[in-house]
């Protein structure tokens, strides 16, 4: 089984627009609602591979009731715990005159100490049974950063793989915890490591400096220069698909499916990659975040490939 857990449940409004002007009312050529959140859009990409998977996390308000529905109009199962506020709304605005993508955020749900020791008594009840952990994103207001650390602890003590995925002090005060891959983007990385990452050099070293430092393998984005995957006895660039960018919003959530996925089917982390990657070039076909098509990831997964470093 696959588990995944999301701190901080959100749905994604995506306005593209035919360019920013600041002051003026800017008039969206087209608007939608999708999946946000970095573990809930894996459970939703799983789900639309047909691969199960126990969506947890804390969910409020009538967003959280949106962001249930999604998720089990995809076969996912969901237990969140219930908490006052309301889950978050992300808005993305996508500039067609400069192809820049723009995510403005909140934080909206209350969390109580209970309510943190009822979540986590619902990830204990189900570690046993879980072949891999996917959690991520960032944690309401309340919650220290070492919490993280404090879930992937209790996933290592009972054996189960722990997929990664976060930014700023959150990525900080989890991977002392040593998950077992962790999925930064160049600038996370290069915020994790103190000093900018620019090529793939730098994004190599870099990784290699991680696995030593904390026994945890980085799979790096690298946006339109594709991935690259640092594991502890080998490394693999993965160039990317000649493909025409929609909305890249969601598409690294497609690589924690994908990994998460070769764990799951017992598999070689090799065809984790592979899938991962096409899932990140499917969902960026497509306008809504974490939103891809089956057909899409299982034609453009033949085309991946992983060059040995």
């Amino acid at each position: 089984m696959i588990v995944t857990l999301t701190p901080n449940t959100a749905t994604d409004h995506t306005l593209f627009i035919p360019q920013w002007e600041a002051g003026k009312t800017v008039r969206a050529t087209a608007s939608l609602w999708s999946m946000g959140g970095k573990a809930t859009d894996a459970s939703y990409i799983l789900g639309e591979l047909g691969l199960p998977s126990l969506a947890l996390g804390f969910a409020a308000g009538s967003t959280g009731d949106r962001v249930r529905a999604m998720m089990e109009s995809k076969g996912v199962t969901v237990d969140f715990t219930a908490v006052g506020g309301e889950s978050r709304v992300n808005t993305i605005i996508i500039d067609a005159a400069t192809g820049a993508q723009t995510t403005i955020t909140t934080n909206t749900l209350e969390i109580t100490p209970a309510q943190v020791e009822a979540l986590t008594h619902r990830l204990v009840a189900v570690l046993e049974d879980a072949d891999c952990l996917i959690l991520g994103g960032t944690l309401p207001p309340g919650l220290a950063p070492g919490q993280f650390a404090a879930w992937i602890d209790l996933a290592r003590d009972y054996g189960v793989p722990v997929i990664f995925d976060a930014s700023g002090p959150y990525l900080r005060a989890g991977i002392v915890a040593r998950p077992t891959y962790i999925k930064p983007n160049r600038d996370e990385l290069g915020e994790l490591l103190g000093r900018p990452i620019h090529t793939l050099d730098d994004a190599l070293q870099g990784g290699r400096e991680v696995l030593d430092r904390y026994g945890t393998a980085p799979i790096i984005s690298l946006g339109s220069e594709g991935g690259l995957a640092v594991l502890p006895d080998k490394a693999y660039r993965v160039p990317p698909l000649p493909i025409e960018v929609v909305s890249a919003a969601g598409a690294g959530d497609g690589v924690l499916a994908g990994l998460a996925a070769s764990v799951f089917r017992r598999q070689p982390i090799e065809d984790g990659l592979r899938l991962g990657f096409a899932c990140a070039a499917a969902v960026c076909l497509m306008p809504g975040t974490a939103e891809c098509k089956r057909e899409d990831v299982e034609r453009l997964q033949s085309q991946i490939t992983l060059e040995t470093l």
